[in-house]
């Protein structure tokens, strides 16, 4: 029998639905406003490391040479890229490390609670960037922040917590809303704030840490403050003490070990085609720009503008298409033509010389993230039983930090050795992999 929900019940889910909607809308933005920053941070730390000789030099050191061996018009700005690379890389690391621990942890105590762990810790990272004059304790706040942005596994389980099975799809696209609305106000915000140098209106607070990314950074920490008054007032638990997992009889283990060892062999084949598919997407997310200015000079505005552009078809992808058509068309085959409209993309982006035709790519692009990624999650949660959901969509999202922590990398090295289209075309091929192994994905039972 399907699930009946009271109308109170109702108007309660679509309460909790609009907090964890604004929780990581506003988790994203605050973890997105560094992203325009990198380059200009290596131009700042390098310096304040002692130059060449510091540990900081040292580690720069090699991607230089690369750059320069490379015979790269910029050496200096591929450095930048790679350096912001490797930081960004970090951050997802630890993102895969901690999502499923998270997601494992709320299964047992709640979300609610871990949620408020959470974004507390995220607060004090961006406390640490506030005061980083340092580059180390810039570290240290990326570190931070990255063992605690694993909480978005924890947010995924409380939408599937408020959702019947039959409405889940929809009820996971709203985290792909909030992720496309955070990753476009994120980085304008970075770079509008950027332009405040309290360093330089007042020379004086250098003596206490204070960096010219400092506003960035203070931005960021009222975003998280605001999270953290707002989940601690308005967040109602959404996983009841009779559903939490039982610590005596819960799986043991290193969870992230369960993406390669669940028991669930759909679940299993579900999250390797996340993450094949996610080294394929955040490659291509990173190098996108490279893209842009190779072929058609893009600034930095006209490369905003793309992301915007980007955001807003995914935004009306995940609220419109995927909400409407999850429960006619089912999971599985929206997946499936989310994958096929990958390949359809990576291949048009390696041809694309016309603007127009480069624009229609990344509209194919914006469509294949919008359906593969929340109706991935959604099969993940509808092959799970209450009990491991938690724990489950941790190891799917410790996937997929897993790919941004690789992907990158891998596509920067293949596109400055092989090319803009050999890259592209290998993209394509790539994604051709989850797309085979999608097919035999059993159809997700509702009904229950």
């Amino acid at each position: 029998m399907s699930e009946t929900i009271s109308p109170g019940a109702i108007k309660r889910n679509r309460s909790r639905l609009g907090v964890i909607f604004l929780t990581i809308f506003l988790d994203l933005v605050g973890f997105s406003i560094i992203f325009p920053l990198f380059p200009a941070m290596l131009d700042y730390y390098l310096p304040c490391g002692g130059g060449s000789d510091s540990l900081l030099g040292q580690l720069i050191a090699p991607l230089a040479n690369w750059a320069e061996a490379s015979g790269a018009e910029n050496p200096r700005f591929m450095t930048a890229v790679l350096f912001g690379g490797f930081l960004g890389s970090l951050y997802s690391i630890l993102q895969f490390i901690f999502a499923p621990l998270w997601g494992a942890y709320s299964d047992r105590v709640g979300r609610r609670r871990v949620l408020l762990i959470t974004i507390t810790g995220m607060a004090l990272s961006y406390l640490a960037w506030f005061f980083a004059a340092s580059f180390w304790v810039l570290v240290l706040a990326r570190i931070v922040g990255g063992m605690m942005g694993g909480n978005l596994s924890v947010a995924t389980a409380a939408v599937a917590d408020t959702t019947t099975r039959e409405k889940r799809s929809g009820g996971l696209a709203i985290i792909g809303i909030a992720f496309g609305l955070g990753f476009i106000v994120g980085p304008a915000i970075g770079g509008l704030f950027a332009m405040i140098d309290l360093t330089a209106l007042f020379p004086a607070l250098k003596a206490y840490g204070i960096n010219p990314f400092s506003v960035p950074a203070l931005v960021s920490l009222l975003l998280a403050l605001i999270n953290l008054v707002w989940v601690y007032r308005r967040f109602e638990e959404t996983l009841p003490e009779a559903k939490r997992s039982d610590p005596a009889t819960a799986r043991k283990g290193i969870p992230i070990f369960r993406l390669f060892q669940c028991p669930e062999w759909a679940t299993r084949r579900t999250n390797y085609v996340y993450l094949i598919y996610m080294l394929a997407f955040s490659g291509m997310e990173f190098t996108l720009t490279f893209l842009a200015v190779e072929r058609f000079a893009f600034s930095p505005a006209q490369n905003g503008g793309m992301f915007v552009f980007i955001g807003f078809i995914l935004i009306l992808v995940q609220g419109g298409i995927v909400r409407r058509l999850a429960t006619p068309v089912g999971e599985k085959r929206l997946a499936l033509a989310g994958l096929a409209c990958g390949v359809a993309a990576f291949v048009t982006l390696a041809m694309a010389t016309q603007l127009g035709l480069f624009f229609g790519a990344l509209a194919l692009m914006a469509f294949s993230i919008g359906l593969t990624s929340p109706t991935l999650s959604a099969l993940v949660s509808l092959y799970s039983n209450d009990a491991d959901q938690g724990a489950n969509l941790g190891v799917f999202r410790s996937a997929g930090s897993l790919a941004r922590a690789i992907g990158p990398l891998l596509a920067a090295f293949v596109y400055f050795i092989y090319g803009s289209q050999s890259a592209y075309l290998f993209g394509a091929v790539v994604v051709i992999i989850p797309l085979i192994m999608a097919l035999p994905l059993p159809k997700p039972v509702k009904d229950l």
